[in-house]
């Protein structure tokens, strides 16, 4: 419409007075005559022409993954106890347990003595130093201690290692408790505290303690 309107008349006069183009005439050939007419007949179109099938598209599930086997456990020796008492034979009656050997005994091992008692008290003074002449606490000689010892088990002994030898009954098996005494005259006394030992207070420079008698030729006496 845009170019027409831009046209000149004169264009406009030419386009109208073009003549019609003269009519074409059409040679049609001769007809073929057809032997057999089923052969040229057009073959039939199937019966399901025109019809559309639609094929549904089912969407394969997907296989489910193979779950990893587990790995084998391995079983170290070292992490397997086994029960003794599983694997131990049965103990018939007849047959004997060992018992361990007791352990030996030093010469200076003895029963723990009462508190109370002789044997008590007299290691209850354990490390007080030797006095010449000394019957208290500060200091004790020989006599002095085993004086002090059984007066404070309410026995009375006399002063010297002699007076007291003379003073008890003489034995021959003693016990723990007896006087020990060396010589005779006695010129040393001691508490027999047993398995060969005895409490004493010695000499000068050493102190009330536990210790082997050191000679055979001993006498015992019981208060």
């Amino acid at each position: 419409m845009v170019a027409s309107l831009a046209l000149p008349a004169s264009a406009a006069t030419e386009t109208g007075a073009v003549k019609a183009a003269a009519p074409v005439a059409l040679t049609l050939a001769p007809a073929v005559e057809v032997a057999n007419p089923s052969a040229a007949q057009a073959p039939l179109v199937p019966e399901t022409f025109g019809t559309i099938a639609f094929v549904g598209v089912v969407k394969a599930k997907p296989k489910p993954k193979a779950k990893p086997k587990p790995k084998p456990v391995v079983v170290h020796r070292s992490d397997v106890t086994i029960s003794r008492s599983a694997t131990r034979a049965p103990v018939s009656a007849t047959s004997t347990r060992r018992t361990p050997a007791p352990a030996p005994r030093s010469h200076l091992s003895t029963p723990a003595p009462s508190t109370s008692g002789v044997l008590g008290i007299a290691a209850s003074l354990a490390g007080i130093y030797y006095v010449y002449g000394g019957t208290t606490t500060r200091g004790f000689d020989c006599s002095g201690f085993t004086q002090y010892v059984f007066a404070r088990r309410g026995i009375s002994l006399p002063r010297t290692a002699e007076q007291q030898r003379q003073a008890v009954r003489s034995v021959a098996n003693p016990r723990p408790g007896d006087l020990v005494f060396f010589g005779a005259p006695a010129y040393h006394v001691g508490i027999y505290a047993g398995n060969g030992a005895m409490w004493d207070s010695p000499r000068t420079g050493k102190a009330i303690s536990l210790r082997a008698i050191w000679s055979s030729s001993v006498t015992y006496g019981r208060p």
